[in-house]
């Protein structure tokens, strides 16, 4: 059974940087994508960054410039460096491959 765990969420200050983990255990197949999401409460999860079997990534708007995902060379685990970070960055981060989900991860932004 494939399971993802998260990790190096916490707090940091407007313009500060984060970086954070999804480690997989168990196995799946290498050709699905790798992504994270986000979601503050009252409103839907919404899609962050995604990373493809073949290393092409695809951000959201919001983020675009600002975040950066990679993976390492197992593919196995992925990251997500938030950089030049603001308070509407303040989610729950939650990694994804399939129909697989993470637990979350909480970040907040804030003075």
């Amino acid at each position: 059974q494939v399971q993802l765990v998260e990790s190096g969420g916490g707090s940091v200050q407007p313009g500060g940087s984060l970086k954070l983990s999804c480690v997989q255990s168990g196995i799946m197949s290498a050709n699905y994508a790798m992504g994270w999401y986000r979601q503050v409460p009252g409103k839907q999860r919404e899609f962050v960054a995604r990373i493809k079997p073949d290393d092409t990534t695809t951000y959201a708007a919001s983020v675009r410039g600002r975040f950066t995902i990679s993976t390492n060379t197992a593919r196995n685990t992925w990251y997500l460096q938030m950089n030049d970070v603001n308070p509407e960055d303040t989610a729950v981060y939650f990694c994804q491959r399939f129909n697989v989900w993470g637990q979350g991860t909480q970040v907040t932004v804030s003075s």
